[in-house]
């Protein structure tokens, strides 16, 4: 099994024409993924890559089916398109696009709540279930299927992760790019709670930044509800107070988010914390025969 898109996912990706929505249909179509079909209002009738093109989500639903929607679009009519994918009815959508006023989010957070939709993102690369489909800006021949989950505020550490586990011969169930804006629609602990439930998934990465008190409040959930053994990463231990360090929501203000704060709430949670993202590999290895034993 996987958490929450597979072989059988039908997607739609909004923004398709664009420049990114374009070049990523093609990855994503060549990963294997099953794209059904795409929106751009105005351009409907057209075909990019093979996939038709329609005016509306709800010309595209009712034509085609899609379960989940991946948003291309830029910021100022990305709000938009997240509203009209859940309008539409579909319960997943991803949302890649990033600098979208925290306001915007908040209110979208709230709206697909409402609405029973599952927003990942924004400013995400997406997710991946490795062998099946991929939703996003990964690159996908870094993955293989195994046995451990990711859940990860930054792009860049998940694929450095990813490399490491793989090389190691520790393939993922599913790696999930929740973002980094301080208001994002999935939680660690929304991914937390999947992946406990997952069979497949027998070990979890967690992969944290200065900011917020997100990673703490995941520990309090590991600590509570989590059976499966789970390795850490906080990025940041070195950045400066004040200063925001490359994602909209990783930054130490009040001197609340520190990542002394957060690798301490996650170690008394029961997570090993790796220093350096290349020891992470190393110790979900030494978690998984630990729990074999």
């Amino acid at each position: 099994m996987s958490i929450l898109v597979d072989a059988e996912t039908r997607v739609l990706v909004q923004g398709i024409t664009g420049r990114e929505g374009s070049f990523h249909t093609s990855q994503m179509l060549e990963y294997g993924t099953k794209i059904v079909a795409g929106v751009t209002p105005g351009a409907g009738g057209r075909t990019v890559h093979g996939v038709p093109v329609f005016d509306t989500v709800a010309q595209a639903v009712a034509a085609t089916q899609p379960n989940a929607s991946i948003v291309y679009v830029p910021a100022p009519f990305a709000p938009d398109a997240v509203y009209e994918a859940i309008d539409a009815g579909i319960p997943l959508v991803v949302c890649i696009t990033e600098g979208i006023p925290v306001l915007d989010t908040l209110k979208l957070y709230h709206y697909a709540r409402r609405h029973g939709t599952r927003l990942i993102g924004p400013n995400c690369p997406g997710l991946i279930t490795p062998g099946q489909a991929k939703l996003g800006i990964m690159p996908g021949y870094i993955h293989r299927p195994g046995p451990v989950g990711i859940v990860s505020r930054s792009g860049t550490l998940t694929y450095e992760v990813v490399w490491a586990l793989t090389q190691a011969g520790l393939g993922q169930s599913t790696a999930v790019g929740i973002g980094g804006d301080p208001i994002i629609g999935t939680s660690f602990v929304d991914v937390l709670e999947l992946f406990e439930a997952d069979p497949q998934t027998e070990a979890i990465v967690l992969i944290g930044e200065i900011g917020g008190t997100d990673e703490e409040t995941a520990a309090a959930f590991i600590h509570d509800h989590v059976t499966k053994p789970v390795v850490g990463f906080i990025a940041g231990r070195t950045a400066p107070p004040g200063k925001r360090m490359g994602h909209a929501g990783a930054i130490i203000a009040g001197g609340q988010g520190t990542a002394v704060e957060k690798v301490a709430a996650l170690e008394a949670a029961g997570v090993r914390v790796a220093e350096r993202p290349t020891q992470v590999a190393d110790l979900v290895r030494q978690a998984l025969a630990a729990r074999a034993a």
